[in-house]
């Protein structure tokens, strides 16, 4: 299996330093800073970025999923929303909500939601982020 590769470069301190993110495969590259991490400022960040590889590493374990038992998915919507938290000496994310529609037909909504939760449990970013509570709202399309 490839290695995959990121790269960050920050600059300055902390709260008025910047710093560039970039994938290695030239499909990303963006901007961060105190501002865009920690309040509403223009640019990027390493929980947008988590939540990202979460979204799709779930759908397309899901994908996976529908497919061996027997379905044909036409759809996998997922937006994953990372809460990062305070805490007394420092920070950390707390919880990521995985909000999920898919679009699968002739699938039973609870054989659907088994499915589902198998892969929020078995997708290999679920896996990596085993100290953060993982929780999913998973419903069929229409």
């Amino acid at each position: 299996m490839p290695i995959r590769k990121a790269n960050a470069v920050w600059t300055g301190n902390l709260k008025e330093g910047k710093g560039n993110m970039k994938l290695e495969s030239g499909a990303f590259e963006g901007s961060y800073s105190f501002s865009s991490r920690f309040e509403e400022g223009t640019g990027t960040n390493p929980e947008e970025l988590i939540g990202a590889a979460h979204a799709g590493c779930f759908s397309m374990a899901l994908a996976g999923n529908i497919a061996q038992a027997g379905y044909q998915p036409k759809s996998i919507k997922t937006e994953a929303e990372v809460n990062l938290n305070k805490i007394a000496d420092g920070f950390e994310i707390a919880s990521i909500i995985l909000h999920s529609e898919a679009d699968v037909p002739d699938i039973d909504a609870a054989e659907f939601l088994e499915l589902a939760d198998g892969a929020k449990k078995n997708c290999p970013v679920s896996k990596a982020l085993l100290g953060v509570e993982i929780t999913l709202d998973a419903k069929l399309a229409g």
